[in-house]
């Protein structure tokens, strides 16, 4: 009796396992790129049936953080592993999920020159869209993030709203004016001054390239019709050291009637925190 209770459920664990459909993800793709001048790699996840289907998916768009890279997402954020079991469990559709090197960058284009926000719009999602089965119309593209790529999922669904049908940001690097302006020197010449340019104090609130890239004055002064046709999603852990620009951001959305959705979870700025959001 003990080894007939012992061997039913390995046979439905068995049988569940045989049938659970596996992702393929393909690493260290390369586009070459005409706008930044060099190649840049990527990492895509296939469904279990792209070979065999005639089918066209919709696309999430996976961005990683500071010093990351297109690897981490599989590599530490486990993505493929996280995309299988909810396909299977039936909780998502499948997908394809793209994640892009961005460097260290911020996803924009920078003072410098360094145009990563024209690659991404105007060159790599052509290039996927072109290259893959995919959906190519708004209602099935989606963004993601963490960090530096919780902020740059945030952007592009602000700047790129006829784009996105939604963007569901991670721990993202959202920063208040006061904490540009009063930001040490030593770390903002680190951090940000070869993106949005050099500057002291209040100096910094009136550069072009921060004007034009801070996501918290591009809800405030974008339009809010259009803003409210993209499903939003925000979190942060309360031990994130990012806390009070997400804060800010949910506040200043609350107050412009924009539907969204923001989470202060249990966490703080790591990989077990970001596997959770996915």
């Amino acid at each position: 009796m003990k080894k007939i209770f012992f061997i039913y459920p390995l046979s439905i664990f068995c049988f569940f396992t045989a049938f659970s459909q596996h992702g393929t993800v393909l690493e260290n793709r390369m586009i070459k790129s005409s706008v930044l001048k060099k190649d840049i790699k990527y990492n895509i996840y296939l469904p279990s049936d792209y070979t065999t289907s005639q089918r066209r998916y919709p696309v999430l768009y996976l961005l990683h953080g500071m010093w990351g890279s297109n690897v981490n997402w599989v590599q530490s954020g486990e993505a493929n592993r996280i995309a299988d079991k909810e396909i299977n469990a039936g909780n998502i559709p499948d997908m394809i999920i793209v994640m892009p090197d961005g460097g260290n960058q911020w996803y924009i284009n920078s003072v410098e020159g360094y145009n990563y926000e024209d690659f991404f719009i105007k060159e790599f999602i052509p290039f996927i869209d072109s290259t893959y089965q995919t959906r190519a119309m708004r209602e099935y593209r989606a963004l993601s993030g963490l960090s530096m790529g919780g902020y740059g999922s945030i952007l592009y669904a602000l700047k790129h709203n006829d784009m996105f049908v939604s963007c569901a940001a991670l721990s993202s690097a959202i920063f208040t004016e006061e904490e540009v302006e009063k930001n040490p020197d030593a770390m903002y010449d680190q951090w940000f001054a070869v993106i949005y340019g050099k500057g002291r104090g209040k100096e910094r609130l009136a550069l072009p390239t921060w004007i034009e890239n801070s996501t918290l004055r591009l809800v405030d002064k974008g339009n809010i019709d259009e803003l409210k046709k993209t499903k939003w999603y925000f979190d942060c852990g309360d031990d994130d050291f990012l806390y009070k620009g997400n804060a800010a951001m949910h506040v200043l959305m609350s107050d412009k009637k924009i539907p969204h959705e923001f989470r202060m979870r249990d966490g703080a700025h790591t990989w077990e925190y970001w596997r959770t959001g996915l």
